[in-house]
């Protein structure tokens, strides 16, 4: 195969919980020109695909449209795009939308030319996220051991492009080589330069405190409490602080807390680091603590532990960073898997439920671990 088109919507969160699934695309097509079809930021706060794979060796090529759009033009204009450059393959690792979304999608590429397309969810095993019978319910009530990971289905959908000894595990999700965004040692070095010397020479704490769905946000009120009991309990340490520029304000309000409580250095990196030359900063961390969001799943990337607090809003474990060496905060409320981007009639209850004690509880034992490993 000479030409591969894959298919992934979304910015950074959904890119990196792809990573297995294309470093299983390269292993499979490692001769092919891989291109990805993929959208059009919707916001300053969502990099492009290309912000976080570019120079990964991972995909040579983008085409970018509006998500979603009905333009008979800008429909045609994307046939042709892709029409004339002759995928060979698609590899389908859009979000699940249902089955007639997959099947509409499906005749599209077939108009495009494609013949051969691997991973389209056209059942709805393939489109749900737990593997294996639920235990029944109204509200398809079924037991952790069924929740299935988003990185894990991806892979799910698209196993057959495994090898031979693959069978069990054709993603390798554990293996941290799936993970790897082949961060380049001048990514490494404008990293180190914008954190500096005295942040560099101490042991350090990354904090992400923005997100771009209202429903996810913890509140700044409870992100500078926590830091300052951090700063109080874990004294001698530098703060990184991660996100994109419209974020620098409220981590700078939430760092007020670590300051008047005697933490170490402060070191804003809102906005000033691309998300590679981020993930590059975040690997120096010893922990990484934030919402789920973008830069927590740059965090699981590179192997730094994780504590996320998380909303309710998606079914657990969906979204999760993959790894045992994370720690995850969910209260599973009776709305659990609402999908709201904005919450107002239950005021984001499965969220604020979640203390500062909590959070400072877990933060303590993930320190803690990672200090017995030094």
């Amino acid at each position: 195969m000479r030409r591969v088109l894959v298919y992934r919507l979304g910015s950074l969160g959904d890119m990196l919980v792809a990573l297995p699934a294309l470093h299983l695309v390269a292993r499979a097509y490692p001769e092919a020109e891989r291109r990805m079809l993929t959208n059009v930021p919707v916001s300053t706060k969502a990099p492009a695909a290309a912000a976080i794979l570019e120079g990964s060796g991972l995909i040579q090529g983008y085409v970018r449209y509006a998500a979603g759009t009905r333009s008979v033009g800008e429909l045609a204009r994307l046939w042709w795009t892709i029409a004339r450059w002759r995928p060979e393959v698609l590899v389908y690792l859009a979000g699940a939308r249902g089955v007639d979304a997959a099947r509409r999608d499906a005749r599209f590429f077939r108009l495009c030319g494609v013949r051969k397309m691997v991973g389209v969810p056209l059942t709805e095993g393939m489109q749900r996220n737990f593997y294996g019978a639920a235990t029944g319910g109204k509200d398809h009530a079924m037991g952790d051991g069924n929740l299935e990971p988003e990185a894990a289905r991806l892979v799910r959908c698209i196993e057959e492009l495994g090898a031979v000894g693959e069978i069990a595990d054709p993603g390798r999700l554990g293996d941290p080589a799936s993970w790897d965004l082949g961060l380049t040692a001048a990514e490494h070095e404008s990293a180190a330069v914008a954190m500096g010397d005295q942040a560099l020479g101490m042991e350090m704490i990354a904090v992400s405190v923005g997100t771009k769905v209202q429903a996810k946000d913890w509140g700044k009120e409870n992100w500078r409490a926590l830091l300052g009991r951090m700063a109080a309990e874990f004294p001698g340490r530098a703060l990184l602080l991660a996100g994109a520029a419209e974020e620098s304000g409220a981590s700078e309000f939430a760092a007020e807390g670590w300051c008047a409580n005697g933490g170490g250095p402060v070191v804003n990196l809102c906005g000033r680091l691309t998300p590679r030359e981020s993930a590059a900063a975040i690997a120096r961390a010893r922990l990484f603590v934030g919402h789920d969001s973008g830069p927590m799943h740059l965090a699981a990337a590179v192997g730094t532990p994780v504590v996320a607090i998380f909303a309710a809003r998606n079914i657990p474990r969906q979204w999760f960073p993959f790894g045992k060496q994370h720690r995850v905060v969910y209260h599973r409320v009776e709305c659990w898997g609402c999908g709201l981007e904005t919450c107002i009639e239950q005021q984001k209850k499965c969220l604020m439920s979640i203390g500062v004690d909590e959070v400072m509880g877990v933060v303590r034992e993930q320190l803690e671990v990672a200090s017995s490993k030094l």
